[in-house]
């Protein structure tokens, strides 16, 4: 069985970005290939909302299944 695989960033630096940003928190990442092209990735933010954010300022991290199934309850619920 093909299980997806969720995508999930650990934000390092939030500078300029403190309203919707929190360092230190892990935000789920959406796919957008033309955005890796220019080294942005499609984070769902604060707000729930999914915006651009400069690649550099987050690391990518993978997590059990387990965890994922969880981090995507939690993203869900809020």
């Amino acid at each position: 069985m093909k299980t997806t695989k969720h995508q999930f960033a650990l934000c390092l630096n939030n500078e300029t970005y403190e309203a919707s940003l929190i360092c230190g928190k892990v935000y789920a990442v959406l796919p957008d290939l033309r955005a890796a092209k220019d080294h942005l990735l499609r984070v769902i933010d604060e707000d729930g909302e999914d915006y651009l954010f400069p690649a550099d300022l987050f690391a990518l991290v993978d997590f059990a299944p387990k965890v994922e199934k969880k981090l995507l309850a939690i993203a869900h619920a809020a």
